[in-house]
């Protein structure tokens, strides 16, 4: 990769909170005069829709319902709480909270402070969580006491004496004396949402950690306006309007559950649906009883709502679109989901936690086909399909390094080295994805640089096999990685969630490779059965715990 220039480093700015970013006033020129950064933060927009449909449904979990008015009201509350404790502009407030409305009013009265938020995957444990807190020097923590298994005040406990800045920890749903509760921190008085510090919409909003699939999490910094672009682009891309209804089942922790469940609602006025626990049965129910229109979700939710439908006989004639990212999605599975779905354009999408939306499914009045074969259009985003190592610029359909840039980008790492290491000199962002381009403006990932099989000295692609193996009937889930080999370095193992009742040996995935003619170099020289992958909290298969499996 080539490294950033001094002068592009030199430009780098200083946030509020103390991250150096990216950021430059070239940057901050270019993306306003375009339009696409517009200087709103999601507060704007939510007070924007208090005063102009109050009593609309905004937001709808489980039992519970809140309008417009009622959210921005609550979030003002927070945020006067915010700074009678003291809290300043860029610093950090932490939520390891499900799709629950709260998580909502936390985001805007961050926003309505200049407070940076901080989402934390409810699964995460001991581990991660103390990373994630020290390294963003999280000020306020939200929690639930607990949750299903996890009791969140205990691990907390166990963590707080190594968390200098940590000064308060607020229970949701929940009370304990000793510790104060969301409720009391929304108590309503005051003057409205006045006498709050004027907020840089340049400046950081959010602080995601990245899933950790091969180390050390990394800290994704976004500003008010990269955020801000990626809504405005991905509601008008897909012609979204106050009547549509968003089902949203992905974590709100994660980037795709963050923008669609919780700032989505606020470009047009729409009506968010949350659920906090993936079920598919009570998905089919929850778009049925709401006539959801939208959704987007990982691999495994679509194909298991498809199971569902499929086992009822049933369809859900509401759902106009779902976006399926997170992991790679059998064709198959795209093609079952049009009987079930109708209505639905069922469509892959490609982005990452520091560039959201690079794709955003099929554009308007292109093949649908395109959906179940491709990556989807890119949206928003200036893409370049590079050589790995020399950098040079691939032509349509040759594979390489995905790497791209524009308006929704982040505007940098936690770790300033990281941003070094990750953006080149023309200000591309390097993904580590591979892929390529078609169809003049669509893009087709086929994997992670670093998943490559080198088998002696050639190079083999996983996701090639894994998609033959999906069109066998037998097969669920099927992930290759590298298996050490004495003599080549290394060879493919395919690990394959059979499906019910089903089976497959070595001999018939051999034979049924041959039947699809796939070069026998890229055969697997093993097979696995597991009754499931290990999956971080985005969806991914975590193949370096795979791979540690058979290297153990």
């Amino acid at each position: 990769m080539t490294p950033v220039s001094s002068t592009l480093s030199a430009g780098i700015g200083q946030d509020i909170s103390g991250w150096r970013t990216r950021l430059t006033d070239e940057m901050v020129v270019r993306y306003t005069a375009s339009g696409q950064w517009r200087g709103l933060t999601i507060a704007d927009r939510a007070r924007d829709w208090a005063h102009r449909a109050p009593d609309a449904a905004a937001v709808i979990g489980g039992e519970s319902a809140l309008t417009f008015g009622q959210l921005f009201d609550a979030a003002a509350a927070l945020a006067r709480t915010f700074v009678g404790h003291g809290l300043k502009p860029g610093e950090v407030v932490s939520f390891q909270l499900p799709n629950w409305h709260e998580a909502v009013i936390i985001n805007i009265a961050a926003a309505l402070t200049g407070l940076i938020v901080n989402p934390i995957v409810p699964i995460y444990r001991d581990a991660e969580v103390g990373f994630i807190l020290n390294d963003a020097r999280t000020r306020v923590l939200f929690i639930p006491d607990a949750l299903r298994s996890i009791s969140y005040i205990d691990m907390v406990e166990r963590l707080r004496a190594g968390l200098p800045h940590l000064e308060h920890v607020v229970l949701v749903r929940a009370e304990r004396p000793g510790y104060p509760s969301f409720e009391h921190w929304c108590v309503p008085g005051g003057n409205g949402d006045s006498g709050f510090p004027a907020v840089d919409p340049n400046a950081i909003k959010l602080v995601l950690y990245t899933s950790g699939t091969t180390g050390v999490p990394k800290g994704v910094l976004h500003s008010h306006n990269t955020l801000g672009a990626e809504i405005d682009a991905f509601a008008a891309y897909r012609s979204l309007t106050a009547a549509d209804i968003v089902f949203m089942p992905s974590p709100v922790t994660h980037i795709a559950g963050y923008l669609y469940g919780m700032e989505l609602l606020f470009t047009r006025g729409m009506t968010t649906v949350l659920m906090d626990r993936w079920n598919a049965a009570e998905a089919v129910d929850l778009i049925a009883r709401h006539g959801a229109t939208f959704t987007a979700a990982a691999t495994p939710f679509l194909a298991e709502l498809v199971a569902e439908l499929e086992r009822r006989q049933a369809q859900l004639p509401s759902l106009t679109y779902f976006g399926c990212g997170g992991a790679p999605v059998a064709p198959d599975t795209v093609e079952r989901a049009r009987i079930v779905l109708p209505n639905c354009l069922t469509s892959r999408a490609y982005g990452a936690t520091e560039a959201p939306t690079v794709s955003a499914g099929v554009a308007a009045g292109d093949p649908a086909e395109l959906g179940a074969t491709t990556d989807g259009a890119i949206l928003n985003h200036e893409v370049r399909i590079i050589a790995p190592g020399s950098g040079e610029i691939l032509s349509e359909g040759c594979e390489g390094e995905i790497v791209t840039r524009g308006p929704e980008v982040m505007i940098g790492y936690a770790s300033p080295e990281a941003t070094r290491e990750s953006f080149d000199a023309e200000g591309f962002f390097h993904t580590g994805d591979l892929g390529f381009l078609s169809h003049q403006s669509y893009i087709t990932v086929t994997g992670r640089m670093k998943d490559i099989i080198i088998r002696g000295g050639e190079n083999i692609a996983p996701k090639e096999i894994e998609d033959v193996l999906h069109r066998h009937p037998a097969v669920l889930e099927a992930a290759v990685v590298a298996m050490p080999h004495p003599r080549l370095g290394e060879t493919p193992c395919a690990f394959i969630v059979p499906r019910e009742g089903a089976s497959l040996d070595f001999d018939e995935m051999v034979s049924f490779l041959e039947s699809h003619r796939v070069s026998k170099q890229k055969f697997p020289e093993k097979i696995v059965l597991v009754t499931e992958l290990p999956r971080n909290a985005a969806g991914k298969v975590l193949k370096h715990k795979l791979k540690a499996q058979l290297e153990g």
